[in-house]
């Protein structure tokens, strides 16, 4: 696997009332072509903080991101955000909801349309396109919001706790959902979540960070013997339980 995105020595800064806070300090990290990588830490570490300056939301102090080996100094085209909520526009079908991004950047085309199309046919959506957003479940409108980031090809998706507004029950059959797709898909995938078996049974590799100022504490490689990778299945395995032990002492740490 090649390299595609690369955060090198980052910091981040911001005003508050009481004075300068240090979000990040020193984040360096890389992330191979395909690969899925977590980050976890405690509550207020600047885990999105992290992800916004990825996405080119905002820019670092120090420090920076690069994607393909092009330094990010903007939004990019080729990066897919999801955050918590699906953010579905209640008054569109489906089918436009998923339009709506390539509406937006005007790249719709025949070509487009028909990949919009084929996304909702395989992924089981096609017959529910001229239905409405609060007609569909939780776990159906979050994978109408992964069809959307998909319909403009991005490079990289980013996932900003994109599963912690759904019930536990729906939420273990969605990342079993997205991982599947990601993964036929080939997406380079970057997530933030605060739940460390959603991390686990989801990545090749899991990045903790210590409280703020969030520092790398350290990275994990998680690996499963498995044929068929599942989330679910990972979760069955006698590994998981040690990955977990381990990321959460160094959690509690810093807690």
């Amino acid at each position: 696997m090649n390299e595609i995105l690369k955060a090198e020595h980052v910091t981040a800064k911001y005003q508050a009332e009481n004075g300068e806070v240090t979000a990040l300090e020193d984040i360096s990290f890389s992330v191979n072509r395909g690969e899925f990588v977590s980050i976890v830490g405690p509550s207020g570490c600047g885990k999105s903080t992290l992800l916004s300056i990825v996405a080119g939301i905002i820019r670092p102090t120090h420090g920076s991101v690069s994607i393909g080996g092009v330094p990010v100094s903007g939004i990019s085209p080729q990066i897919g955000y999801m955050l918590q909520r699906d953010n579905l526009l209640e008054w569109r079908s489906i089918f436009k909801n998923v339009m709506l991004g390539l509406e937006i950047r005007k790249m719709v085309t025949r070509e487009s349309i028909r990949y919009v199309e084929s996304l909702l046919s395989t992924y089981g959506l096609y017959e529910f396109r001229d239905k409405y957003p609060s007609q569909l479940s939780g776990g159906m409108r979050q994978r109408a919001a992964l069809i959307r980031t998909l319909a403009v090809k991005p490079e990289i998706f980013l996932l900003d706790e994109a599963f912690s507004a759904l019930d536990y029950q729906t939420r273990l059959a969605v990342t079993d959902d997205v991982y599947r797709i990601l993964k036929k898909e080939n997406k380079t995938t970057l997530m933030v979540t605060h739940d460390i078996s959603e991390g686990i049974s989801m990545s090749d590799r899991v990045i903790v960070l210590t409280k703020r100022p969030g520092k790398i504490r350290r990275i994990h490689d998680i690996e499963f013997k498995m044929e068929q990778r599942t989330p679910m299945g990972c979760r069955e395995q006698p590994e998981f339980r040690k990955y977990f032990n381990d990321i959460w002492k160094e959690l509690d740490v810093h807690v």
